[in-house]
């Protein structure tokens, strides 16, 4: 490690955003240390999540229509699903996230935006056809997790599609975040007619989860 280290700082910020009652806090405090150089930026992939292109190559003949990714962080989930067709909005908790978003970005076909899962905008609740939440809820305690998960469910259109990625709970004692979660937690999400497809254990210690909104 060094002093740069970008996960060790995270673990700092944290427990004192979470001694302070201010679970979701560190996220931007996070973010704007990355940004200004005193730590390597955190989430700093350039490419989607793995688990999220192979489930978009394994759906040739859905129609890309209206996309979300939630925690959208630097805009790599967000820039993939907007390559290839979907309409796509991303947000996150933390304006530098979303600064930082843009400026990677520029001319991008995403909108970037500022946003609170535990108070959506309105015009964001029930407006997707996809919703794609990849390693956002396994960042927070519960509470607020169980908010942030109805959240989640609430930017779903009748019909449309979550995709999820989680860290899973595999009984070996860790120190959060992440918080891997259980079977039972992903039940958070299944709320406001929201139901399970599938749900599966895969590539390690990860849940990969299909929902979709009945009504």
């Amino acid at each position: 490690m060094t002093n740069r280290d970008w996960a060790r700082r995270a673990d700092q910020l944290s427990a004192q955003a979470y001694s302070a009652g201010e679970p979701t806090a560190w996220f931007d405090r996070l973010y704007a240390e990355g940004a200004a150089g005193t730590i390597e930026m955190p989430w700093s992939r350039t490419d989607p999540h793995p688990l999220l292109r192979r489930w978009i190559d394994e759906r040739p003949a859905v129609e890309p229509a209206r996309a979300c990714v939630v925690g959208c962080g630097l805009g790599a989930d967000a820039e993939f699903l907007a390559g290839r067709g979907w309409t796509t909005t991303g947000f996150d908790l933390s304006p530098t996230a979303v600064e930082q978003a843009r400026a990677r970005h520029p001319g991008s076909a995403v909108t970037y935006r500022v946003a609170d899962l535990l108070q959506l905008p309105d015009d964001l609740v029930g407006a997707f056809d996809l919703v794609v939440e990849i390693h956002t809820l396994q960042a927070m305690p519960n509470p607020p997790r169980a908010g942030a998960a109805r959240g989640v469910a609430s930017l779903l259109t009748p019909g449309g599609t979550l995709f999820v990625v989680q860290f899973r709970d595999t009984g070996v004692p860790t120190q959060p975040p992440p918080f891997p979660l259980s079977r039972d937690d992903l039940a958070l999400l299944e709320v406001g007619g929201v139901v399970p497809v599938l749900v599966g254990e895969v590539d390690g210690p990860l849940w990969r989860a299909e929902f979709v909104r009945r009504v």
